[in-house]
């Protein structure tokens, strides 16, 4: 069974929230590309509108816009996407992965293109915030 970490990225309060999918709604993630748009439906956002960003697979490397395909790749990199050197015009081949999720994806980045009528805040209650002690009164 597929299963997946979503990050969802709210531009409007530059927050983000967590979740995991999993079932069909995750099945219904796998063959998206970078940038395409779907319902917020499948990760429990009802009347949201989601954009893939990236994410990254099993062993973490990252998904990169400008390959196709689900396949993990060697590619030759300067500064951009999966490489950071410390130093002007150095480059490295790195693995990366392609910009189709597929099963191989457990982080999915995403970002809200389209809010919807119910607050965030509301749909992303953990249950560590519900079931939280009091807070001890101080001592003097």
């Amino acid at each position: 069974m597929v299963q997946f970490t979503a990050v969802i990225s709210d531009p409007k309060t530059g927050k983000s929230y967590q979740t995991v999918v999993s079932g069909h709604h995750a099945n219904s993630l796998i063959g998206k590309k970078i940038g395409d748009e779907f319902d917020g439906i499948f990760v429990g956002l009802p009347g949201y509108k989601l954009v893939v960003r990236g994410g990254s697979d099993k062993d973490g490397f990252p998904m990169r816009r400008d390959l196709s395909g689900p396949r993990r790749r060697s590619v030759l990199v300067a500064r951009s996407t999966g490489f950071n050197p410390g130093e002007g015009g150095i480059r490295r081949r790195r693995s990366l992965r392609g910009n189709t999720v597929s099963p191989e994806i457990v982080q999915i980045n995403l970002r809200i293109s389209a809010h919807g009528s119910k607050p965030l805040e509301d749909a992303f209650k953990s249950k560590t915030d519900q079931t939280a002690p009091a807070a001890a009164p101080a001592k003097k």
